[in-house]
């Protein structure tokens, strides 16, 4: 014959050889047992040849059947290991990332430009995320987590600190001068985000423990507060390593030295076989390089 038999066909007959029953065969293909019957029985009348011996509660293969299925078996897993080792090169370049979107808009996309020069072969996928991750049912290869770290079953390291400071415009600290955060911040609207608590443990540290710590707009996330302080309306508590270009650059100023110190930190976090990946080893060093040449700016 001309032509290949249909690939449904060779798989119904294929997986009805291996098991001896079409019942199982049916349900590894997820079709009826009537479904795999007839595609065997339009197999053999295409090819003119009969397959299978059949029984009353047995089945059986023919010599050519038996012939044939050898040939198809191995036909069959040459082709499973050409669709794993094409999958799996393509997977080698696509490396999927999950973070806060804090920590993606402040940190880690004002980098990407530098990754992406040294690894232009890595196509890198970042889900902003704040939910528990499943790694391999939602294809994550590697997570950066806020915390205190130590995560079951997966491999968890320290990668940055937190330190909070008081940061607001130019214009604002121009305002301010050098007046103590006692008298400085008495009248400024202090920008909260969720966590309220940090201004009052900030002023603590400061001895301006006059300032009602309590006073001024609440944001639900650290981005709303950001845009707030950028807009002038006052000053808020930022993570120092969100702004730390912003700082050197002078677009946004910290006008006390005093940081607040927090127990927790951004963990990158990843399955224990992660690291033999290529992609998930460049992004880890990357990362950690990243870290190492960050400056405190003064």
């Amino acid at each position: 014959m001309d032509q290949l038999p249909s690939l449904s066909a060779l798989r119904a007959f294929e997986a009805s050889a291996r098991h001896l029953s079409m019942t199982l065969a049916a349900r590894e293909l997820h079709v009826t047992p009537g479904a795999v019957s007839l595609q065997v029985r339009d197999l053999e009348t295409a090819l003119g040849v009969r397959l299978f011996e059949r029984r009353a509660r047995s089945l059986a293969l023919t010599a050519e059947g038996a012939d044939y299925f050898a040939t198809l078996r191995t036909a069959f897993r040459l082709i499973r290991e050409a669709t794993t080792a094409l999958t799996m090169r393509a997977r080698d370049t696509v490396l999927t990332v999950t973070c806060t979107a804090g920590f993606a808009t402040h940190w880690l996309v004002p980098r990407l430009l530098r990754f992406e020069q040294a690894h232009p072969d890595i196509d890198l996928r970042i889900s902003a995320s704040y939910r528990t991750m499943d790694f391999q049912r939602d294809g994550i290869d590697i997570a950066i987590r806020h915390g205190l770290g130590g995560y079951e079953g997966l491999a968890s390291e320290r990668l940055l600190d937190d330190q909070y400071v008081p940061v607001c415009t130019p214009e604002i600290a121009a305002a301010l001068g050098t007046s103590p955060p006692a008298d400085a911040l008495a009248s400024l609207t202090l920008i909260h985000d969720v966590y309220r608590r940090d201004w009052q443990l900030w002023l603590e540290a400061a001895g301006a423990t006059k300032v009602d710590a309590t006073r001024g707009p609440i944001f639900t996330d650290g981005m709303g507060a950001y845009h707030a302080m950028k807009a002038g309306l006052g000053i808020a508590l930022m993570r120092r390593s969100f702004i730390e270009q912003e700082l050197v650059d002078g677009t946004l100023v910290a006008p006390f030295p005093i940081g607040l110190a927090s127990t927790l930190a951004y963990h990158l976090v990843y399955p224990p076989a992660a690291l033999e990946r290529p992609a998930i080893a460049a992004f880890r060093a990357w990362l950690f390089s990243e870290v190492s040449r960050t400056t405190p700016p003064v």
